[in-house]
């Protein structure tokens, strides 16, 4: 059933399911020879992205954690500003680290990651995100896996939020410009 916010749901679950599916196969490929893999799962949007991934995997791994904004509290665009919220807890030195997140759009969030977890002198620093709006793609920032390229869309579920709503729906769908543009 789609929530009365929801324009439509651009990518089902079962799709979701099946794409999880396929990246944590090439994941568990690339790093097949590792033992040492650290999962930065980014909070509180790849959380559930995370968790599914993990359960897919079939190489050795740790997750640990990173809370970041990169939003203003009155506005929907990103300033490029980066603040840390809560730091990964365990030391990545020597270790392959895979940051772990929800979306990547102006690239300035990922590109931060890249920055400040390569001083922490990871074996390889990689990326994967379950969407990408490369159209508005600010930074060049190179993301290693990518479930999905999506349009510039405001977009809710699956760990995707709007002021924290959203984020358990199934599905990845547009949210109602009636919505945010109310707000």
């Amino acid at each position: 059933m789609l929530d009365d916010a929801i324009e439509r749901v651009l990518i089902d679950a079962d799709t979701i399911a099946a794409k999880v599916k396929h990246l944590a196969t090439q994941i568990s490929a690339a790093y097949r020879d590792v033992s040492e893999l650290v999962l930065v799962c980014i909070l509180n949007g790849a959380f559930r992205f995370t968790a599914d991934l993990e359960e897919h995997l079939t190489v050795p791994y740790n997750i640990d954690f990173m809370s970041l904004s990169s939003y203003p509290t009155a506005n929907t665009k990103a300033t490029g500003e980066v603040r840390v919220l809560l730091d990964v807890k365990n030391s990545l030195h020597s270790k392959h680290v895979l940051i772990v997140e929800d979306i990547i759009d102006s690239g300035h969030t990922l590109n931060y990651l890249y920055q400040m977890l390569g001083t922490k002198h990871p074996a390889s620093l990689r990326s994967c995100a379950l969407v990408s709006k490369t159209e508005v793609r600010e930074v060049d920032v190179k993301v290693d896996w990518i479930g999905f390229h999506v349009p510039n869309e405001w977009l809710v579920g699956y760990g995707l939020d709007w002021h924290n709503r959203y984020r358990t729906l199934p599905y990845v769908g547009v949210l109602k410009s009636s919505v945010y543009l109310k707000k």
